[in-house]
């Protein structure tokens, strides 16, 4: 018999914990779940979701690639990714 989709393991992504899928929450980097079509989901378990902002980030992908993320060290994305941060809130 095949596990259904609730019994088989998932990562969570922001603590790296192992946990069922049932036990989890499904992350969209768009911040759009309900869209489903042609999605896959990255997972959270519920103390990491519970801690999440709930915040719009309509901006926030481009946001990380211009920046360079998992193309440049860390230290250069965090100063990119500040400089554009501070950028965006001046303009507001």
């Amino acid at each position: 018999m095949w596990p259904t989709d609730g019994e088989r393991t998932v990562t969570c992504i922001a603590c790296g914990r192992d946990l069922k899928r049932s036990a989890a929450r499904e992350y969209d980097k768009f911040g759009d779940r309900w869209d489903r079509a042609g999605k896959t989901f990255e997972y959270l378990c519920k103390p990491c979701f519970s801690a999440l902002g709930k915040r719009r980030r309509a901006d926030l992908e481009p946001t990380l690639e211009r920046a360079g993320a998992g193309r440049v060290s860390d230290r250069e994305f965090l100063a990119r990714y500040l400089a554009a941060a501070e950028e965006q809130e001046s303009e507001r």
